[in-house]
């Protein structure tokens, strides 16, 4: 590659006309408030919040995953029923995601995203799932637009990292719903100890990994 396609390739990337994608996909949404809704899931390449437990490390290395024109990504979700695109990682707002939620709207696709809200917020979104991983705290900007709370228990210290999200994000948005999830590997021990802390703590609601036990992406 030539230096002037090199120049091209890079600012093509930094505009968001081009993504690193790991893999586009059909199904049903397994977790959260949209829990058996059908969506496209876009899964992009490159995350450096790096979570033990995270059940996609094959994501983390953005330069493992080819990168896409987003014309071509949002073209596969259009020939899908459902108009409602869920983008995923690694981590997600590593990128600029104006242009791809602008080209989805155009073809009147709902765009949903999941974040660690450890980058700025880019992009128009109908939903965005909050999903805070003590490695990399959230920016305190995204508090206010997050649409869904949703806190990945692993061990019981974990429940007292969900408390503090959750008093920063309804101090600044009281509507926003609030999730527990088991992590997958520990759902057998973590799993009760949820359901005894929910239904003390009403405020919450458990989110369970639905598209795991129905064996879909």
């Amino acid at each position: 590659m030539n230096s002037n396609a090199e120049i091209t390739f890079a600012q093509e990337i930094e505009e968001g006309t081009m993504l690193p994608l790991m893999e586009e996909f059909y199904t049903i949404q397994g977790e959260g408030a949209n829990t058996g809704k059908p969506a496209y899931f876009i899964r992009l390449g490159g995350c450096d919040v790096g979570c033990h437990w995270c059940d996609v490390k094959e994501s983390w290395n953005a330069a493992l995953h080819a990168p896409t024109l987003a014309d071509t990504i949002v073209a596969h979700a259009a020939s899908f029923p459902a108009k409602a695109v869920v983008v995923t990682g690694g981590e997600p707002l590593t990128y600029n995601l104006n242009y791809l939620t602008a080209q989805l709207k155009k073809h009147q696709i709902q765009a949903f995203i999941e974040t660690s809200g450890a980058y700025p917020l880019s992009g128009t979104w109908d939903w965005i799932c909050l999903s805070p991983k003590k490695t990399s705290p959230p920016l305190p900007t995204i508090f206010e637009k997050a649409h869904e709370l949703k806190v990945i228990i692993y061990n019981k210290n974990d429940f007292e990292w969900a408390e503090q999200n959750a008093a920063q994000v309804l101090k600044l948005n009281p509507t926003c719903r609030l999730f527990l999830q088991p992590e997958w590997s520990r759902r057998e021990q973590m799993t009760p100890l949820l359901v005894d802390y929910v239904m003390k703590h009403p405020k919450w609601n458990i989110s369970l990994q639905t598209h795991k036990y129905l064996h879909i992406p």
